[in-house]
């Protein structure tokens, strides 16, 4: 081998390597991901800096322009990040100087800050071995971003060294991901598929996503598949992706768990580094809001339980929506309320109805249903955006007769014994859920579980238990409550007036 073909030298905690053509030669005794947290507490970052150097933003549109261009960008903002992510797409368009360029450029890392490689490599087994010989050998990486479409095995040689990391394209920031990734695969949606396999794969604390901070709901449904991966979140920025509902979607219950990639937002700012600090701060104080409670190391823990930053996002984005109402309130039961969920109101957002859906995903994984079935009318929006996400077919009870046509009951197609999954919006004295199930029954379908957004605590979940059946919520009213409380979101004085009702009615 020549000295000019040897990787560039990062001498700290091992990033020196040789080159081989076998890359799980390519050892060091720290994984990827300990390096990468390791840097995350050094600093108290989780900015990730993007190194995209598109043509427009060159003074030189070269090969050497590019080089010149990240480099001034490390060195103006690597105190406040915790990895570099260049776009090896901008550099391999310049050719070999191009090629020779980003390798300049990975070198010029400061040791201890890992670099992402942002090439979306994907072939099989044979070329990915190449690939990831490029990537971790010549060029010098950490970690590089692969595509999963071909499966394990094209994915296996980039992760077979502990110290080098890959995230998966699971969900990504461009308006075509729709296309192919939410589509159906055996019941669920793909995504979802990759993220699943995701967990099994990484058995060697390497392996992390990709989902774009701009779909917080799918950040959401990522995340209560994937509690402990770490997800890399692109878009926010020009791509237009909401900070704040990107970290309470993404965030790990201790903070972390999510790296922000920002790249033209700080390359193209005045002072690139006042813009990293100003990123950096912003980040950090949404943690502090959302995680302040969960008990982040540097923030100390609590003893009061809250709800995972996904969860807490929704339940914020419940209240945004108007589906909470404070005050005094007539429920269906002619009882008096001092709260009232109006859920009907998600037909009018349709974001947040698909983050209502992706809620109930977790809570359906370990549920035995041939089909799901909607309460009419709140839980068949519900139902009907659920259905979609997790390609369960769906039916609904009719309230009312119908004197016309077929004069079915249940609509939908079905076969009498089939067990149906019944969904809601809340459940409150489970009145409305014994008269669907009636119907159900009568159709020849078999019920066994609810599942609602919902517990209120009202008596629901002990009258169905003495009927045999079980209530699946992904909140209760006391959780809400809590939260709320917690974050300022709602008045003490509206609080106190909902747990005083609770407590009268003995709940």
């Amino acid at each position: 081998m020549r000295p000019e073909d040897a990787a560039p030298s990062r001498s700290a905690k091992n990033y020196s390597i040789e080159v081989s053509t076998n890359p799980a030669a390519m050892s060091s005794p720290e994984s990827f991901l300990a390096r990468l947290i390791d840097r995350v507490e050094q600093v108290d970052s989780l900015l990730c800096v993007g190194l995209d150097p598109h043509p427009e933003l060159l003074a030189e549109p070269s090969a050497v322009g590019a080089r010149d261009f990240c480099l001034r960008l490390i060195e103006r903002t690597s105190q406040y990040a915790c990895a570099f992510k260049p776009n090896s797409a901008f550099f391999e368009a310049f050719g070999a100087p191009g090629w020779a360029a980003l390798r300049d450029v990975i070198a010029a890392v400061p040791d201890g800050i890992p670099v992402i490689l942002d090439a979306k490599r994907g072939d099989i087994a044979s070329t990915a071995r190449a690939y990831a010989q490029a990537v971790f050998g010549w060029l010098g990486a950490d970690a590089v971003t692969v595509n999963p479409y071909l499966g394990h095995d094209a994915v296996e040689p980039f992760i077979a060294d502990p110290a080098r990391g890959v995230f998966l394209l699971c969900k990504t920031s461009n308006p075509g991901a729709e296309d192919l990734q939410s589509h159906s695969l055996g019941g669920e949606a793909l995504y979802l598929r990759i993220a699943r396999l995701a967990t099994a794969w990484n058995t060697k604390d390497n392996l992390g996503l990709v989902v774009g901070a701009t779909d917080p709901e799918a950040l959401t449904a990522v995340r209560a598949l994937a509690p402990d991966l770490w997800i890399l979140a692109p878009g926010v920025g020009p791509q237009g992706a909401d900070l704040e509902a990107a970290l309470r979607s993404g965030l790990r219950e201790d903070g972390a768990g999510l790296l922000v990639a920002v790249s033209r937002a700080i390359a193209q700012a005045e002072s690139p580094a006042q813009e990293a600090a100003r990123m950096k701060s912003q980040v950090n104080s949404i943690r502090d809001r959302v995680t302040s409670r969960i008990g982040r190391t540097s923030r100390g823990p609590s003893h009061i339980p809250v709800l995972s930053p996904g969860l807490a996002s929704l339940a914020h984005g419940l209240l945004q929506a108007g589906c909470v109402q404070f005050g005094e309130f007539v429920l269906k039961s002619g009882e008096q309320s001092p709260i009232y969920f109006d859920l009907r109101r998600l037909t009018g957002d349709p974001a947040l109805l698909r983050r209502v859906a992706a809620a109930y995903l977790p809570l359906l994984a370990g549920l035995s249903f041939d089909r799901l079935a909607a309460v009419p009318y709140a839980g068949l929006p519900i139902a009907t955006a659920l259905s979609l996400q997790s390609g369960d077919p769906l039916v609904y009870p009719r309230k009312e007769l119908k004197e016309y046509g077929m004069g079915a009951m249940v609509e939908g197609g079905f076969k009498p014994g089939e067990v149906a999954l019944l969904i809601d919006d809340l459940a409150t004295t489970a009145a409305s859920k014994f008269e669907a199930i009636k119907r159900l029954a009568a159709a020849g379908l078999t019920v066994q579980d609810v599942v609602v957004l919902i517990d209120r605590q009202a008596g629901a979940r002990q009258a169905l238990a003495h009927a045999g059946l079980r209530l699946h919520a992904v909140f209760t009213l006391a959780q809400l409550l809590d939260h709320w409380e917690l974050t300022g979101a709602v008045g003490v004085d509206d609080i106190a007036n909902v747990r005083e009702f609770m407590a009268r009615d003995g709940r």
